[in-house]
């Protein structure tokens, strides 16, 4: 009795397989995240008040679970990726997990406690990460509110989108969440 054949694949398609998959389209995501960026200091206009010359400064946001860094210029209004690999001159940068990233943004943990546990850690002009992160206290920003508000007619789908991320990773996007969560916002 013979033995079925099963179907072999030819040696490039395995080859194929390992590649590493297609660019992510960072123009885009960028164009987004200074839209977000602009939004978020029109609803906030404080933030750049507070951070005085500090607002100058160049930031890499490097938050280590993520496939991108981003440079965010607070006085252009600017929120950019780019690739791990072309790290872009900056001032200061930020390394951490995006849980921390958002538990700083939405006050369920101190900032100075994320820095001194290792969670988030700093380089560069320590002046200006403190500037950054006391505006950002002051604002009480909400991310999900945040990207709610650059378009009333998808701000619903936001919120519910921002939920079910909620439910699915335990990264809490909004303030609500965090607070439903056991944090103090």
């Amino acid at each position: 009795m013979t033995q079925p054949q099963t179907p072999t694949r030819p040696p490039a398609f395995a080859l194929i397989r390992r590649l590493p998959g297609p660019p992510l389209p960072l123009a885009p995501l960028s164009v987004l995240l200074s839209a977000l960026m602009r939004s978020s200091v029109r609803r906030h206009p404080a933030i750049l008040r507070r951070m005085g010359a500090a607002a100058g400064a160049r930031f890499l946001i490097d938050v280590t679970d993520a496939p991108v860094l981003l440079l965010m210029e607070p006085s252009l209004r600017r929120l950019a990726a780019f690739p791990r690999r072309a790290v872009p001159g900056h001032d200061a940068a930020i390394h951490g997990k995006l849980a921390a990233f958002l538990a700083m943004l939405h006050g369920t943990e101190d900032g100075d406690a994320l820095f001194f546990s290792g969670d988030l850690t700093i380089a560069g002009d320590t002046a200006a990460v403190l500037s950054l992160r006391n505006a950002l206290d002051d604002a009480e920003i909400d991310l999900t509110e945040e990207l709610a508000s650059l378009s009333q007619a998808a701000a619903p789908l936001t919120r519910r989108f921002s939920d079910l991320i909620a439910r699915r990773t335990g990264l809490a996007l909004s303030r609500a969440a965090m607070a439903g969560a056991g944090g103090q916002p």
